[in-house]
């Protein structure tokens, strides 16, 4: 069966490209010229990725992101952007996207970039076979990976999915360190950076939510030098 891969570009030059380059690859295509109409279908139809423009129409990429992580969905999204600077690029991933392309980008690229999401996502479906780890306790904090929610003082926790993966990672480690490369590797499945402070601000937005002084953090503990680990 062809994995489902939802476009939402208003370009109609660049979205007949992608869609006619994705469908000869063997991937089942839908198109949507604006963000309403992207949000809707993604939330409807339950795609296997969404390739995400940034610069749409009515709702922009930012807010069916944000959309998107808020009705709970978890697929994974590549984003589209014009813009360099790495500012607006760290807005997304914190909003919860997996990997964003700089246009113009080469169609290996974002083809390559496409494949390795669906495979990422193909194998932690394979993991979630395996018995979750137990639920885990710190502070005024629960972890319960089993259902990928977060209490804190018995009130849920709105993580988003690359947050949640982060933080799962770090309690695995059980108090060793993980750099900053290693954690890019296991959580957002690349070789090299994705950019410079991805980890590190995914790792302030956790403590924002769950450290009780987030400048001084009693959990989520940072080695200089080294990278980061969890101290329960």
């Amino acid at each position: 069966m062809s994995r489902r891969i939802l476009v939402v570009e208003d370009n109609p030059d660049l979205a007949f490209g992608l869609r006619n380059n994705l469908e000869i690859e063997g991937y089942a295509v839908e198109v949507a010229a604006d963000g309403l109409t992207g949000l809707d279908l993604a939330l409807r139809t339950g795609p296997d990725l969404v390739v995400l423009d940034l610069m749409l129409p009515g709702l922009d990429g930012y807010r069916v992101l944000q959309g998107l992580r808020q009705a709970g969905s978890a697929v994974p999204v590549l984003v589209l952007t014009a813009r360099g600077d790495e500012a607006d690029k760290v807005r997304g991933l914190k909003l919860g996207a997996d990997d964003y392309v700089t246009k113009p980008f080469g169609l290996l690229e974002l083809l390559a970039r496409v494949e390795a999401l669906l495979r990422r996502t193909a194998v932690a479906s394979a993991d979630g076979d395996e018995p979750a780890p137990d639920t885990v306790r710190f502070g005024e904090v629960e972890v319960h990976p089993e259902s990928r929610t977060v209490l804190r003082a018995g009130a849920e926790v709105p993580l988003t999915p690359k947050e949640f993966d982060l933080l799962l990672a770090l309690i695995r480690r059980g108090g060793r360190i993980a750099g900053r490369v290693e954690l890019m590797r296991e959580v957002w499945g690349h070789r090299a950076a994705i950019i410079s402070r991805t980890v590190d601000t995914h790792v302030a937005e956790l403590r924002r939510k769950l450290e009780l002084d987030p400048a001084n953090p009693r959990h989520i503990l940072t080695v200089r030098k080294a990278g980061y680990r969890f101290q329960g």
